[in-house]
């Protein structure tokens, strides 16, 4: 294996925001919660579905309380599931980084604050899951993103080694992440992040439609420190 490429899902491999936001208002619409507009839910996507729901009530002004929360992050769960890959498809930059990667001979893993079955599912349905080493969710170990252990065990996990490892990610969770593991971070400018990505300082700064293959195997290749 030619070194390891691991990536965010939510807003870096997958546009998953149609699905979650329409699943966040349909659950809390059942609780009378007046839905929340897509701008306001979408910089939170990162962080989890709870911590999503929490954060975008607390923009909104809302108050819950814990117990309803966790009721609503259930209800959010199993709603979810059953849409899972309704609207969400892959961006069509990360199809072809893919395909980058594989013809390198570059491993291909998945650490995202998703559940892992439901990161699992999810790729599944979009028939990316046979392309990766290992898909490591929010509960997949004892800490998640962005603590440093879920992007290391990650890698460990997937038979590969720091020293040639890069992270690709569109938040400045999956920034924090990288910058806490030691390794090289792609940072997407169109994804989900509620700092923009420029003002972040990835180590390589990639718009639609740029070549995010080239950008990881150019910093794979780059002479350490």
């Amino acid at each position: 294996m030619n070194g390891l490429a691991v990536f965010d899902l939510d807003g870096t491999l997958v546009d998953t925001a149609p699905d979650l936001i329409d699943t966040c208002n349909v659950v809390l619409g059942r609780r009378g919660v007046p839905a929340i507009a897509g701008d306001i839910l979408r910089p939170h996507i990162s962080m989890g579905a709870r911590a999503m729901i929490a954060a975008a009530l607390h923009d909104a002004g809302i108050t819950m309380s814990d117990p309803d929360l966790d009721s609503a992050y259930e209800d959010f769960l199993g709603h979810y599931a059953e849409r899972i890959a309704e609207l969400s498809r892959p961006f069509p930059e990360l199809l072809a980084a893919l395909d980058t990667l594989d013809a390198a001979g570059v491993g291909l893993a998945v650490c995202t604050n998703k559940r892992e079955q439901m990161a699992k599912t999810l790729l599944g349905a979009l028939e990316l899951a046979p392309r990766f080493r290992f898909i490591a969710g929010i509960d997949t170990f004892s800490v998640s993103k962005p603590h440093p252990g879920h992007l290391t065990s990650t890698v460990e996990a997937a038979g590969g080694t720091i020293e040639r490892t890069v992270f690709v990610g569109d938040s400045d969770v999956d920034y924090k992440t990288a910058r806490a593991a030691g390794v090289p971070f792609v940072g997407l400018a169109y994804g989900y992040s509620n700092v923009p990505m420029a003002e972040l300082g990835p180590d390589r700064l990639m718009q639609r439609e740029e070549d995010v293959g080239a950008a990881i195997l150019g910093l794979m290749r780059a002479p350490a420190g």
